[in-house]
């Protein structure tokens, strides 16, 4: 048996076939250059036409991708038909379905990080802009893609954080509504009366601007501490990181003024200290022995 011809009749047929197929390989080709150009101008379309409704960014950007994946696919299957004449429809959408198990295996990562960016896009909660709390991790969210969140962290940094961790962990909004609960402790000495000293308190507090006064302050005697019975102060302000440290500065500096004016003590904690009694080396040498 001669390999060498046999080997070059089948080169020879690859080639011929390869030739053949050059008209079909063309259009195929045509046929994804007019899908790029479709799909370029249907998601201009889709801007458009969503521009004139109130939808949520993240649902622009989805709404984006899936006209841009729908096209994508319709034209894939044309061009692979063009190149297989014998390829059907039904044939094409079975092996579409038999790859995507496989492909879901390896990729399942993937795939969860997609289908979770594609729900946490159709939550009307967690918006662009939103402070948001969520395993450790405290920031601005800045994007939301299919596959993954960027957080900018209130020092600077930016997390990228995988969509499925934000999916399936509970996630703390801090600036779902403009004005959120803040609150401070505050402990007198045992010898002051409790009524006036929650009544200082309470002026002082309601006397600090850019604080929400329609919500009220509330001052609850909370505990007996070692060395001062604790008052629990909470008050209304803006919702964001920083001006609750705003708020938070301007009520303990105008506590403590008034505590101060109505001359009533701020004890310092009592802190007890145990000493171990030392024992000279050689001491402890000749005990051990």
């Amino acid at each position: 048996m001669n390999y060498i011809a046999t080997l070059r009749d089948q080169v020879q047929a690859m080639a011929t076939g390869f030739v053949a197929a050059l008209p079909s390989i063309a259009i195929a080709l045509i046929v994804l250059v007019i899908t790029w150009i479709v799909a370029r101008f249907a998601v201009k379309i889709a801007d458009m036409l969503v521009g004139r409704t109130e939808i949520r960014p993240n649902l622009k950007a989805l709404t984006d991708t899936v006209v841009k994946l729908a096209i994508w696919l319709i034209g894939i299957m044309i061009a692979a038909i063009v190149v297989m004449p014998g390829l059907t429809p039904a044939a094409l959408f079975t092996g579409l379905g038999i790859g995507a198990v496989a492909i879901g295996f390896a990729f399942q990562d993937i795939f969860e990080n997609f289908l979770a960016g594609v729900l946490i896009m159709l939550r009307e909660k967690m918006r662009i802009g939103d402070i948001i709390e969520c395993e450790g991790i405290t920031g601005k969210v800045e994007k939301i893609t299919l596959r993954e969140t960027h957080v900018r962290r209130l020092s600077g940094e930016l997390t990228i954080v995988p969509n499925s961790m934000i999916f399936k962990n509970p996630v703390e909004i801090l600036t779902d509504e403009i004005k959120r609960r803040h609150e401070v402790v505050v402990g007198v000495s045992y010898d002051t009366n409790l009524d006036h000293a929650a009544d200082v308190i309470r002026r002082s507090v309601e006397s600090v601007d850019g604080l929400e006064p329609d919500r009220g302050v509330d001052i609850f005697a909370q505990e007996f501490n070692s060395s001062s019975v604790d008052f629990l102060v909470r008050w209304w302000a803006g919702s964001t990181p920083r001006a609750g440290w705003e708020s938070k500065d301007k009520v303990v500096r105008a506590i403590k003024a008034g505590l101060d004016a109505a001359e009533i003590e701020i004890p310092f904690p009592y802190v007890t200290h145990t000493f171990k009694e030392r024992v000279p080396l050689s001491q402890s040498t000749d005990s051990a022995d």
